[in-house]
This record gives C-alpha cells, structure tokens and sequence, in this order.
C-alpha cells in the first residue's frame, strides 16, 4: 500500500515527473560509479603529530598519485616538495614566500599541477559530490578549472586567464591550500577510527579536533576512548584512571593545557601526603616533553601514587555495589598485611615493593579520607566542566559506537567475549543471558545511557548510575568487549614483583579467531556476509618483529594496532597501519616511526583484490540510493494516476 503521506512530502522536493524522472536518471548514474575509498585507523593513543600525518598524506596514497602522473615529468626531489605542499600547504607556502623574491611563476605552475591532481583524485565522484568539498567562495572556480578541455585554444586562453587572475589578486596561496585540501579530501572518502584516540600519547584533543573537521567519520569506541566518556559522565573511578594514566605518561599539557583540568590540588595534596615518599615504581614514562606545564619527575610520581590509591579505593567501592560484575578477585586492598607489608592471596604470602600506605584504614581500606573525597570533587568539577572535553566527548557520542558493519565489514575494537570451546560468552541481565551481538548492544546502550538519559525518579536515577558504573566495567571488567582479558592486573604490577600473579589472560576471542570457521560465526551473528564480509580489529599490538601478521583466517579479519604510539614502537617494529579499501582492493600499509620534515613512504601490501570492481551500487550507500529510486518511481506512479497533484 502506498504511504500517500509520505509522498506527498517527498513531492515537496519533487513536484513534477519531470524532477522525479531527472532524480531518478541521476541517482542510478552514481550507482555505477567505482565506491569511495575508505581508510581505517586504530589505536592513535594521542600520537597527534603522527597520526595527522597519516591524514594528510592519505597513509602514502598522495605519494603515489604525484608518482603515477608526474613520473616522467618531475624529479624525485621536486615530487617530494608537491607532496610536502598538498601535506602542509601554509608550511610549503610560508617557506616559498622567503626563498623566491617573486612567488608568481611558481604559484601558477603549482596551480596547474594540482589541478591535474584533482582531476586524477575527482574522477570517480559526481561533480556535486566534489563541489560539496570545496569552500563556497571557491566551489565555481575550481569546478571550472576541474571540467575544462585545455588542448582547444580557446579553452587554454579561457583556462590561463583564471590562474592569472587569481595570482594578480593576490590570491594564488589561499587558492593552492583549497586545492590541497580538496586532494586530500577526495583521497579520503571515509573514515573508520577502530577506537583508543586516548592516552599515552601527548595530544589526543588535538586528534580530537582533526577529526571533528571531518564530514564523514565513524569511531568504535575503545577502552581508552570509555574511560574518558564515564570521566566526563561522572564516574569518579574513571576520573581517577585518566588521571593516573596521563600522570604515568608525563601528559600534563593534555589536561592543564588542553582541556583545563585544574591539577594543582592533586598536587598539593599529593606534596602533603606523599612528600617524603621517593614512589620510585610510579616514576613516569617521559616519551614527549611538556611545554606549557613541565612537571618534576619527582613530583609527578608522587601525584601517580596519590592518584592510584584513591582508585583503588573507589574501584574496589564500585566491585562491592555490584556483585553481578563478578570482580571480587579485584578486591585486594583488604588482602595486605599493612603492618608487615605483604599482600596474602589464596594462602600464599607477596612481599609488597612499596608499603607506604598513609591514607589507608586497614580496617575500612576502601573508605577514603576527608582530604580525598575533596580532591576527587574538584576533579569531578574540573572534568563536567571543560568546554573542550565537552564537545570532544559530544562527537565520541554522535558520532562512535560499540561496533558498526559498514559495506560488508563488522568493525569493532577489542573483541566478542567467547569461551575456549568457541562460544559466545555471556553475562546475566534481568534473568536474561546476552552473548554475542545482544551483549554488544546491552553494553552500547548502557554507554548512551550513561550520557544522555534525564533521571526524574528514583528509578531512574538508579538506572542512570547503574549505566555511569558500567563505563568503568567497560574499562577493565572480564567480559568487556573493549577489555578482553581475564583481569586488570593494575595493583599486583605496581606493588609487587611476582610475574605469575601480574599475568592477564587474554580472552579466547585471540587464540580463536585464526579459525575462518570462528570468524564466519561472529559475522553471521551481525549479519554481515560470510563470503565478502571481514572483520576489523584493533586493541592488540602486532608485534610484526616477531613474525605476526595484521591479518588472520586466511584474510577475513585484520588487526591494525600496529603501534602508532611510541610506547610501542619497540614491542611492534613499525608504527601504525593503515587498512585501505577502495574499488579495486583492500591493502594495509604499514608505517614506520613518524620523524617530522622526513618523508616516510610506508610498505604497502595488497591483501584482496576486488574482482569485479566494488561500484556504489554494491555499498550500503547503494541500498540507501536504491530505496530512493524505488521511493521515486512509486511517487511518478503517483503522478500518473493522480493521487499526488503535480504542481
């Protein structure tokens, strides 16, 4: 039956045959058009400079451009300096305008090069789809420039006078940057962000807002990337983690400088508290310098323990509220021997590494002092209220989720939880047992809960902690899908020197997927196609030095934490990979440590052919595009027979 209202509606944009049937002819050309190449990153843990890099140069992909069409025409050296320009243009420019006494000539040999360029990176999207990417003052000209036949003479003339005139105006270096902008929008179609934009590396909110500026970006949240969402919804166990991290990682820029958090009362109270405390095991790892807010290592270690303390102390608050997390082994603050400094699990005896414990009642360890409850508000307030945090947690939440299937790919960070015999974990819900894709949901909504949900009565205020409580389990509880381990060995790593207690059992999930057959059951769950589909995972550094590989069952799962951060170049051999799909293939590039003003070409392996060539037509936007083709003819149908007036 017919959705007369519906129609009606759709007539308002269409109102004739005639636009319906011109609708209808340009929405089956995009059809068969070759599909936009999608690029997919995981694991930036902050490495700004590094991954922004990536970006602008398209994983190499730009290289390569310049490569296939100037071959022949330009040196190395001057193929380097065009790609350096579309990479850094205000850099490239800035440099020009104190080499050469006069930019003119240079500008417009520049602007036909870039020209060919956009013609080469446009030529699989529609004219509308590449205006869309251009700024509106510049949209005409550069369509212009984009369609011009310049062999005929006149068209050369009618080509030459629009370059001259934009160089005469003195606009020959905003006009270069649209361009660059433009190539390297057009390389990038869409971005997957396979989730941990957060901590250890210096700068994740100016990753932040790179991304923001992008008109198609999708995230699948990671534990790193949860862990600062339920800091900013409230969760104060989670407030402490991100602090301890950052303060582990010498990352006081990112939270005094980049997002306002005001640590001088962690400071103080950690001087206070711990100030004739050497806490040589929190000592933090220094990757980046600061250079707004340089901090003592000596004191940055001092804040790393107070800070740590007071999370265990909450985490193990959090443990006893909810026994159905099952993470009772956690609750180990109650299992030390204060007096002779000894941690005693399952009748055996550990010597601690450190026994200062100035804050803990060994009687109630998990009951915090006045002064800690203070700093942990000021904290909480710090974090509510960063206008900064704000808007990045806001685009974490519009714009991310647990998972997502995306053109016959499943993408997610860490894991599906599953047993050693194959099968989906489970936890229980309301009497209920949720595995598999219903567990990833349950998780998913319990996040956007936590966020957005009004709580106006008792019931719903305990609903609403209940989800705030779940972003910490989301961080490090056993069958968290972000986690995947058996445990968060956090306490028995810091304070202990045992290897047999501090080991984290990786959930099945890793040893499992090497099997097609385990692969095929995980998308058949989310009903992806188990002959074209693939999985897309982050989480786990590949350690490609030790002979493992990004891609598992025989190439339908890939694994792309390859160690963009510095705190694992050393365990991976490379720093980072790129997982590239567009019409033709899926390929991985995998990227060496990131040296600024040094080109890096990454090794580029094709690892699936696409036969025949992937069309829009074969693309979730091609099921979109088809249901309104479908919704067009029945309204021409409409306008046939009357029902909808034609105006």
């Amino acid at each position: 039956m017919r959705d007369t209202a519906y129609l009606a509606l759709l007539a308002r944009d269409f109102p004739n045959r005639q636009s319906a049937i011109s609708e209808i002819i340009n929405l089956n050309a995009i059809l068969g058009l070759p599909k936009g190449t999608e690029y997919f990153f995981s694991d930036i843990h902050g490495e700004d400079k590094a991954f922004i890099h990536l970006l602008r140069s398209s994983s190499g992909v730009i290289r390569t451009k310049i490569s296939d069409i100037f071959g022949q025409y330009l040196t190395e050296k001057e193929q380097s300096e065009l790609a350096e320009l579309i990479y850094y243009p205000k850099r490239l420019l800035r440099k020009k305008s104190k080499e050469l006494p006069d930019t003119d000539e240079w500008q417009k040999l520049t602007i036909y090069r870039l020209i060919q360029i956009c013609r080469h990176v446009s030529s699989k999207y529609t004219r509308s789809k590449v205006r869309k990417k251009i700024p509106k003052e510049y949209a005409y000209i550069v369509d212009e420039l984009l369609q011009v036949d310049d062999t005929a003479a006149d068209k050369q003339i009618y080509y030459q006078s629009i370059v001259d005139t934009i160089i005469r105006v003195g606009s020959g270096g905003g006009f270069i940057q649209v361009l660059c902008d433009l190539i390297h929008n057009l390389t990038i179609d869409s971005l997957h962000i396979i989730g941990d934009i957060f901590d250890r590396g210096p700068h994740p909110d100016l990753v932040m807002e790179q991304l923001c500026q992008y008109q198609n970006v999708d995230i699948q949240w990671g534990n790193h990337d949860i862990d600062w969402m339920g800091a900013f919804c409230g969760n104060t166990a989670c407030v402490c983690n991100v602090v301890r991290i950052a303060m582990g990682y010498n990352n006081f820029d990112l939270l005094e400088d980049g997002y306002g958090i005001n640590l001088r009362p962690l400071s103080m109270f950690a001087q206070a508290v711990y100030g004739n405390d050497p806490c040589s095991r929190f000592m933090p790892h220094i990757l980046d310098e600061n250079e707004y807010d340089a901090v003592a290592p000596e004191l940055a270690a001092r804040m790393h323990k107070a800070i740590t303390v007071i999370q265990m102390k909450l985490e193990g608050q959090l443990i006893l509220r909810h026994p159905e997390y099952q993470m009772q082994d956690r609750l180990l603050l109650d299992k030390v021997d204060y007096q002779r400094g000894v941690l005693v699990l399952g009748g055996k005896e550990y010597p601690l590494t450190d026994k200062h414990f100035p804050t803990i009642d060994p009687k109630a360890p998990y009951t915090l002092t006045k002064e800690e409850q203070d700093l942990l508000e000021s904290l909480r307030h710090s974090f509510r209220h960063s206008r900064l945090l704000q808007k990045h947690i806001r685009f974490l939440y519009t714009h991310g989720s647990m998972y997502k299937c995306a053109n016959q790919n499943l993408l997610f960070h860490g894991c599906i939880p599953m047993t050693a015999d194959g099968e989906f974990d489970s936890i229980r819900v309301d009497g209920k047992k949720l595995s598999g894709k219903k567990l990833m949901d349950y998780f998913n909504q319990a996040a956007i809960d936590a966020y957005y949900m009004d709580a106006e009565t008792p019931e719903e205020e305990k609903h609403k902690q209940d989800a705030v409580d779940m972003m910490w389990y989301l961080w490090c509880g056993r069958l968290s899908p972000l986690f995947g381990k058996s445990r968060m060995a956090s306490f028995e790593l810091r304070f202990t020197e045992d290897k047999e207690i501090q080991k984290e059992a990786m959930n099945p999930y890793y040893k499992l997927i090497d099997s097609a057959e385990t692969v095929n059951k995980i998308l058949r769950e989310f009903g992806v196609s188990e002959e074209k589909g693939h999985i897309v995972n982050g989480h786990v550094p590949v350690k490609l030095k030790e002979g493992e590989l990004p891609y598992r069952a025989g190439g339908k799962l890939f694994i792309i934490d390859g160690g963009l951060a510095k705190a694992y170049h050393k365990r991976t051999g490379i720093a980072g990979y790129t997982l590239i799909y567009n019409s033709e293939n899926i390929s991985i590039a995998a990227h060496e440590p990131f040296v600024e003003g040094k080109e890096l070409s990454p090794r580029v392996e094709v690892v699936e052919r696409m036969s025949p060539r992937v069309r829009v037509a074969d693309t979730d936007t091609g099921v979109m595009l088809k249901e309104q083709i479908a919704d067009l003819e029945e309204l021409l149908e409409a306008f046939r027979d009357g029902a909808i007036k034609e105006q």
